[in-house]
């Protein structure tokens, strides 16, 4: 007989990957099918007061009911240890989302400088206007965490690993903390995805993704994800519902299928990158390395502990500046260039000119985005393919290669 979805929580990951959030109808299809409608046929009159009011479970609109989005929530709080999911539209739908849900007018956000440089501009410029106010701090500093506190501090947002420097900070440490203000922690698990990592499990009230990148895993589709308790989520789905940073059906089961592989293919993202860290670390031309799978990284025995792996993306600083840092990026021949990450596809960018190009000078200097530096999004190719393609301009910057 059917597992019932409450019982899932007794199998391993991997399994849940695959057999979490099953959508079943009378066709019998083994494939979870996509429900593309925009609206539901009620048996009645009464049964549609019904749905609408709350009073009875079942679909009712798209915007917030589709049963192959909910399948893809379930399957992803499965993976988390979450009590819910709410699937939107974008990544940074789901930060927006979470904020608009939960914050109001005369609270406080304490973000660690080290995030996407889009959600620093939606913290610092977009959510100020609305009456919220937003301190910086640096992720792996404690101290600065507590000082930035005050009696209006509602939330703590952070990225663990951060983009692009992957600095890591004690999810349980911060967490406590929270708490201990009467704040919630919101951890962004983009890089690790829950195959590496379990904010929740470590004491976190939220963990929020780009389904875009490793979720999906092939650059095919814009989506994101919350996941937390009940209570929380509630509030979450009741500003989707309302303002509709909805998922698509068809996005939804493109996520659905990629978690299928997620756990594979983090594990084979974690060892790529710590292949090429370690060769990008020896490189005459490369001046610094940022990888927490590195011995060298000043978090690296904190990762061991709360993570699985160290996940896909690393950042280096090449010998120069910009200039230099364009000619690596350019002489590359089959690695894309692209600001996205996540695929199978490795990826490269000047995160200065890029993902982080909205931000101020001063912003940049103090999250540590330098001219020479450099993000790659270490992909599936073979690992000796990406040294050689990376090699081409790098050479360059050196007298001598590396053996």
């Amino acid at each position: 007989m059917p597992i019932d979805e409450q019982d899932f929580q007794q199998y391993h990951l991997d399994t849940l990957a695959i057999r979490s959030g099953r959508l079943t109808t009378d066709e019998g299809a083994h494939g979870e099918p996509i429900f593309t409608t925009s609206s539901y046929v009620f048996d009645s009159a009464a049964q549609a007061a019904a749905r609408f009011s709350g009073a009875e479970k079942g679909n009712i609109y798209s915007r917030f009911t589709n049963p192959t989005v909910r399948s893809f929530e379930q399957r992803l709080a499965a993976l988390e240890g979450a009590e819910r999911c709410v699937a939107t539209s974008s990544g940074m739908a789901a930060i927006l989302s979470t904020v608009m849900a939960l914050l109001q007018s005369g609270d406080e956000v304490i973000c660690s400088r080290s995030v996407f440089g889009t959600t620093n501009v939606l913290f610092e410029k977009y959510l100020h206007k609305f009456g919220v106010k937003t301190s910086f701090v640096n992720l792996t500093d404690l101290e600065e965490w507590k000082a930035a506190i005050t009696g209006q501090t509602r939330m703590l947002f952070m990225e663990t690993p951060s983009n692009p420097l992957c600095e890591v900070a004690d999810i349980a440490q911060l967490a406590e903390l929270a708490h201990a203000n009467n704040a919630l922690l919101v951890v962004d698990n983009c890089f690790c995805t829950p195959v590496l990592q379990q904010p929740l499990a470590l004491g976190a009230d939220i963990s929020l993704h780009s389904a875009t990148k490793f979720l999906d895993g092939q650059g095919r589709c814009i989506g994101g994800a919350v996941c937390g308790s009940d209570k929380l989520m509630e509030e979450v789905f009741g500003f989707l519902r309302s303002a509709g940073p909805t998922m698509s059906p068809f996005n939804a089961w493109v996520f659905l299928k990629g978690l299928e592989t997620l756990s594979l293919r983090m594990q084979a993202h974690s060892a790529n990158a710590l292949r090429l860290a370690d060769w990008l670390e020896q490189h005459p031309g490369v001046e610094k390395v940022y990888y927490a799978g590195l011995p060298s990284h000043p978090q690296h025995l904190l990762a061991r502990t709360q993570q699985q792996a160290f996940g896909g993306v690393l950042s280096f600083r090449v010998k120069g500046g910009r200039a230099e840092a364009w000619k690596v990026i350019d002489s590359t021949r089959f690695l894309s260039i692209t600001g996205n990450l996540g695929d199978t596809k490795t990826t490269i960018t000047h995160p200065a000119t890029t993902t982080h190009g909205r931000l101020s000078d001063d912003a940049k200097s103090k999250a540590g985005i330098t001219e020479n530096l450099i993000r790659v999004a270490v992909g599936l190719e073979h690992i000796s393919d990406i040294k050689a393609d990376l090699d081409l301009g790098l050479s360059g910057l050196a007298n001598n290669r590396p053996d």
